[in-house]
């Protein structure tokens, strides 16, 4: 391996997490939302990409016993006979019938291991596949889990549009009437419109992204895009236990990188086997059979053993060259795996500062709309008492409106972050639940 592809972990991450001995499998169920739970459930058991991956490894299986095959012996048996008119010496027309039968068995002696070395090659690309899918399984859950987070939380944000929509309805029609009265200028009732017509137009585009988001998840879960159940709202959801690992155990836990480390495998074994194929091949050969025609008396046997050594003089370099490229192959797979390594601390690197920095931010989001709130009530009561003008009062409503759908947006964040966090840290799979001996 190029010392270049060589990966060091760091010590321990920037941010730390709480201690947590390991994580489940099935992780999310820490939500306490069974349509979550059965959500990704039929992901697990529809989702195209899943069984896509699936296939591809009954692909490997087969390229593997293909491989396997051409370190064992081969057989063949051939038939034939059948009429033949002949002319004689003195210009006669002869007829005779003729057959035959052979056996026909080869075996190459890999004394070179060329043939090993490829079985092997095809062995790592199998497991490897395998792993894929793993990959394949954790990134599922990650992203069903993801997309109901922000699903419930366009649901909320719905919710609260609505409310201040309905809030903002009730207060312009007593301002109507109060413009009507005389007690309010026609100013005040303009811009009471606006404020509320603005309101009204989030209540359709937040629908239509509820719209878009239930068809993301639907195709996600193998269905056609339509309605998502729901469960728990956004605040009933978790809380989840923050689980902290070290980053060299990231290495062993992620099947990404377990994934990366078979292609390594792989292509060094198909470098050892284009080294052995400089060397000679030996093959061993047999065949027996017979013959028998009306020309003869009783039918022939026949048979034959035999070997042979065939050893590469010169191929215009394409030996070399194949060498050569598997080489390169092997290095590109080397660098691959410092690049999934590396991309994996990022990853925990960011989910563990969303997770910190986005809890900082909502608590403050959280102090910022129970102040607007306030705001929002002394505006009111300062203008009914002649105090301050209407445009305070409709300032402070749009402020709160636009904290409450950012703090509700910042909570989605925080879940999103502890999902990416445990997605980083492997999901809760474990190498020894595929190969229990390594």
């Amino acid at each position: 391996m190029p010392p270049a592809a060589l990966v060091a972990a760091p010590s321990d991450w920037r941010i730390g997490g709480s201690p947590l001995r390991g994580i489940d499998r099935d992780w999310w169920v820490q939500f306490g939302d069974p349509a979550l739970d059965e959500l990704v459930e039929r992901a697990l058991a529809q989702n195209v990409d899943l069984m896509a991956a699936g296939a591809k490894i009954s692909e490997a299986r087969a390229q593997f016993r293909l491989s396997e095959s051409h370190g064992q012996p081969s057989a063949g048996l051939s038939i034939g006979g059948g009429p033949t008119r002949t002319i004689s010496a003195f210009g006669e027309g002869v007829d005779q019938t003729q057959s035959s039968a052979q056996l026909s068995v080869s075996y190459e002696v890999d004394l070179f291991g060329r043939l090993s070395a490829a079985t092997d090659a095809s062995r790592q690309t199998l497991i490897a596949t395998e792993f894929e899918r793993d990959a394949t399984r954790v990134a599922l859950i990650s992203t069903v889990v993801t997309g109901y987070v922000g699903l419930r939380s366009l649901d909320m944000q719905l919710q609260t549009t609505i409310d201040t929509v309905n809030s903002r309805a009730a207060e312009l029609t007593v301002l109507r009437r109060r413009s009507a009265a005389g007690y309010s200028s026609q100013l005040d009732l303009l811009q009471a419109e606006a404020v509320f017509e603005a309101a009204a137009r989030l209540v359709p585009a937040t629908r239509l992204a509820i719209t878009k988001q239930e068809s993301a998840l639907s195709v996600l879960v193998g269905d056609a895009p339509g309605a998502i159940a729901r469960g728990a709202d956004l605040e009933g959801l978790g809380p989840l236990e923050i689980p902290h690992m070290l980053p060299a155990a990231v290495l062993r836990q992620r099947p990404d990188i377990a994934e990366a480390e078979a292609h390594i495998v792989a292509a060094d074994r198909n470098l050892d086997s284009a080294r052995a194929a400089f060397m000679p091949r030996i093959q061993l050969s047999a065949n027996a059979g017979g013959v028998a025609s009306t020309a003869l008396p009783s039918p022939v046997s026949l048979f034959s053993i035999g070997s042979s050594i065939l050893a590469p003089l010169f191929q215009g370099g394409a030996l070399r060259a194949s060498a050569d490229a598997a080489a390169a192959r092997r290095d590109q797979a080397a660098f691959a795996y410092r690049k999934t390594a590396l991309t994996a601390f990022q990853e925990v690197e960011d989910a563990l500062a969303g997770v910190v920095r986005n809890g900082e931010e909502r608590e403050t989001a959280t102090r910022q709309v129970a102040s607007l709130r306030a705001a929002l009530d002394l505006a009111r009561r300062r203008y009914r008492a002649g105090y301050s003008s209407y445009l305070d009062q409709l300032d402070a409503e749009r402020s709160l409106l636009e904290a409450q759908l950012q703090l509700i947006d910042l909570h989605r964040k925080r879940l999103a972050s502890v999902v990416a966090l445990y997605q980083s840290l492997g999901g809760g799979w474990q190498r020894s639940d595929r190969y229990p001996q390594s």
